[in-house]
């Protein structure tokens, strides 16, 4: 790929791709097709059997015997569902819903598919794929606002616990789509009307707008049970991974897990608005700048430059003894050339222990070009230097940063420290002064700061300081939820993980993923094949989203609610093997991933129905859609770099982890894709291992290094460049580790252990009050006190001695 132009990929980073992606291409396979059909017929059983002529002309029919006899409501009869008023809209809804009450299981399914297909729009009666989506919407709507979810979250709680269900799929030598039916269907009407109703345009009515609120109390506080509805859905997961219910449509749980998440703890954009309102509460400086912003404001730079590359550059300046001073045109923009140094090519010496073999070696900047006679200093061109205007991110100083620089200063210049004082500066130069108070105007509180230092406090005075107030806020619902399962949890999101990374070998006790995707019927032309290839891989890339999706939303809500939030969630990621999974994930041709052509645009849904479908061969199979990348494929890659960075943020430990599993030419590869975004993740992931890959290494990647240096946020005191004294600092991974470990047991073990810890508690000394407590005694106690009397009391001889002895 050496000699290949890498264009600037234009991609958008936010929560979720278009409304039509999310709501239509993604929730569907292809083998499942045939089912829209399904659900229209059974719908116009319902409705209007003056459509049973156009259901059997349409592509979607079946074979399958037609019923002869209709429920039909006499206000509907004989009319579309898009010319209906509002009112006998509802009242069809509401006829169908009492359809869901009957005890007949294949009625229920029949009911269900009807109300299936008026979330997916009524295709039937649409004409393009804009009234589909717009239909969707509205009937989601609707929907809800009569009851529907509460009636299939009743349906799929019941569909969990069938064990009928369940043993007959593990008896099973092969799952297919068959075996998760009424699942996939239940699962697909509840994605579409949270994925319908979360999201917010400016002309829904006010009536939306409340019932959209409602939506997400409903989801985020559970009125009916202990737990939100996301802990079912994250029930479901464990279910799966653990082999006890194999069948279960695993894509469509994640999806829908990612999107209730999303909605009701908030996205991208909302997690920084609730930021900037919680450093308002607590008194702290606003933020220097909007991330979000910064990021979309930054430019892709060039990739490292290649092997192959490397080599021709090589032999072309073996052939001629002079070149003119060209301006650098990849990711250095401040290295220049020196003509005064010798010519020496520097290879990355991590890059030998590659996997795919691959080398790839970069130039030092500082030493290159040493063909070219010594010129007088007065006649270089000024203007090849190009500075940028300014650095993209404010510096950061942390309080431990100041404590460190003036510790080692008093050690140098007066020879004894203060401790953590940082205002007394006697006996100290005056550039030290000058330097404390540049540190100073640049100092960073976070929230996390705060919140360890307020949990250092009430750990040392529990009596003074009281009890704490801790906000009911729907993640804070959600972590007291997830706590005593949460390893579990993440355990079961690594595992489908790795079974769904394309890095990853088949093996027989890995987990299947693909129940919901294979047909009954395996193909038996090569087209066929092929496109159930094509399903196979998209099915994978999707869960790869999802999951990415939804570990990154839990980390940085959790981080904002409380630091030992975040740390309990991440260490349990860290001891699953989260960080050598994504290293894995990305051990590969990242270029084709992020360009893979796994869809098939003429049978994305909504497209599908209401166009006529042409006849598909292998060249249209193969080519695919004509955007320059994967959407979600990119936003897979970048939201696993960022999980990847909260990891090792701050952590000596887990950063030593990148350096043993050689991460860095697996980083570097990465750099290849020119996003901004995503090359600023990879940058960071690159800066905090710098100083522990030696001073070879740091030599033959100068245009890395200066793309650091250009892109990533400055901390002023940090040596990341140089490591002088890395050999001698006695780093204590382990101990590192066991602290925190201890520091988020005693947070758990104060918050939301109260009941189990009464060492504090008040205790009541007074006689009356303790023998005149009513007392809630068992029924079956009234019939045996006699007999506990003669047991306990009579029988047993009084000991007086004992008595006086303790006394």
């Amino acid at each position: 790929q050496g000699s290949v132009d890498f264009p600037t990929v234009e991609f958008e980073y936010g929560d979720a791709d278009s409304r039509g992606a999310e709501l239509a291409a993604e929730l569907y396979s292809y083998t499942e097709e045939p089912e829209l059909g399904t659900n229209r017929r059974c719908f116009e059983e319902e409705f209007c059997p003056q459509g049973m002529g156009s259901v059997l002309n349409s592509p979607w029919h079946r074979t399958a015997p037609w019923p002869t006899h209709f429920s039909v409501p006499s206000a509907a009869q004989g009319r579309q569902w898009l010319e209906l008023d509002t009112a006998q809209q509802r009242a069809h809804v509401l006829r169908m819903l009492e359809g869901l009450e009957v005890v007949s299981r294949e009625r229920r399914l029949r009911t269900a598919r009807a109300i299936l297909y008026l979330a997916q729009g009524v295709f039937g009666d649409c004409e393009s794929e804009g009234d589909v989506l717009h239909w969707s919407r509205h009937n989601s709507f609707l929907l809800y606002q009569l009851g529907t979810f509460s009636a299939f979250l009743e349906l799929l709680s019941m569909e969990i616990d069938n064990s009928q269900a369940c043993s007959s799929a593990l008896r099973k030598p092969a799952i297919s789509l068959a075996d998760s039916t009424e699942l996939r269907v239940l699962l697909s009407v509840m994605y579409l009307l949270v994925e319908n109703i979360r999201v917010e345009l400016e002309t829904d009515p006010p009536e939306w707008k409340s019932s959209r609120e409602t939506f997400r109390t409903e989801l985020s506080f559970p009125v009916r049970s202990d737990e939100p509805f996301a802990l079912l859905l994250f029930t479901m997961v464990i279910k799966f991974c653990s082999g006890h219910a194999p069948h279960f449509p695993m894509k469509k749980v994640l999806l829908l897990l990612w999107k209730v998440l999303l909605f009701t703890l908030g996205g991208f954009e909302a997690l920084q608005t609730m930021k900037v309102r919680r450093r308002e509460e607590l008194g702290l400086p606003p933020l220097p700048e909007d991330s979000i912003q910064v990021m979309r404001s930054m430019r892709a730079a060039s990739p490292p430059t290649c092997s192959i590359e490397l080599a021709e550059q090589q032999q072309r300046r073996g052939h001629r003894s002079r070149r003119p001073l060209m301006k650098q045109d990849s990711l250095d923009i401040y290295n220049e050339r020196d003509p005064f140094k010798n010519d020496e090519a520097g290879v990355d010496e991590e890059e030998g222990d590659e996997v795919d073999g691959g080398i790839e070696g970069e130039l030092d900047l500082m030493e290159r070009d040493g063909l070219l006679p010594a010129m007088p200093a007065q006649r270089l061109p000024i203007e090849r230097v190009s500075f940028p205007k300014g650095l993209p991110w404010a510096p950061k100083v942390r309080q431990k940063d100041i404590e460190h620089f003036l510790e080692a200063s008093r050690n140098k210049f007066i020879g004894f420290t203060l401790g953590q004082d940082t205002e007394t500066l006697i006996g100290l130069p005056r550039p030290i002064h000058e330097s404390v108070k540049t540190l100073k105007q640049h100092k960073y509180v976070s929230i996390s700061d705060v919140q360890i230092k307020n949990e250092e406090e009430l750990e040392k005075c529990p009596m003074s300081l009281g009890e704490e107030e801790v906000q009911e806020t729907p993640c804070e619902v959600l972590y007291r939820a997830m706590l005593y399962n949460l390893p579990q949890y993440m355990i079961a999101l690594l595992k489908i993980l790795l079974a769904a990374a394309p890095t990853s070998k088949a093996k027989t006790d890995s987990i299947n993923i693909l129940a919901d995707v294979l047909p009954e019927e395996m193909p038996i032309t090569v087209l066929q094949s092929m496109k159930l290839g094509i399903d196979v891989n998209r099915h994978k890339e999707i869960i790869v989203k999802s999951i990415s999706a939804v570990l990154l939303l839990l980390l940085k809500h959790f981080k904002l609610n409380h630091i030992y939030q975040f740390e309990y969630v991440s260490q349990h990621l860290v001891f699953a093997n989260c960080i050598p999974l994504i290293l894995k994930f990305f051990n590969q041709n990242i270029m084709s991933y992020i360009t893979a052509k796994n869809s098939i645009s003429v049978l994305d849904y909504p497209h599908c129905t209401v166009h006529d479908l042409p006849e598909l061969t292998a060249e249209s199979l193969e080519a695919g859609d004509n955007n320059q990348f994967c959407w979600r494929n990119l936003f897979s890659c970048i939201n696993l770099l960022r999980i990847l960075n909260k990891l090792t943020k701050w952590k000596h430990s887990r950063t030593m982890m990148l350096v043993v599993f050689k991460s860095a030419p697996i980083l570097k590869r990465a750099l290849k894709v020119k996003q901004a975004m995503m090359q600023l993740y990879v940058l960071k992931l690159l800066k905090i291992q710098t100083k522990y890959l030696g001073r070879q290494w740091r030599k033959s990647n100068m245009k890395t290094m200066s793309a650091i240096y250009q892109k990533v946020r400055h901390r002023m005191n940090d040596d990341w460049a140089y490591g002088n004294d890395i050999d001698a600092r006695p780093w204590d991974f382990q101990a590192e580790e066991c602290t925190l470990r201890a520091s988020i047991e005693a947070f758990n073990s104060r918050r939301y252990d109260k009941p189990q810890d009464s060492e504090f508690a008040p205790v009541d000394n007074c006689l009356q009050s303790v023998l005149g407590q009513r007392l809630e005694l068992p029924e079956d106690f009234h019939y045996s006190y006699e007999l506990w009397l003669e047991r306990e009391v009579f029988s047993q001889p009084i000991r007086w001695e004992e008595l006086l002895r303790y006394q």
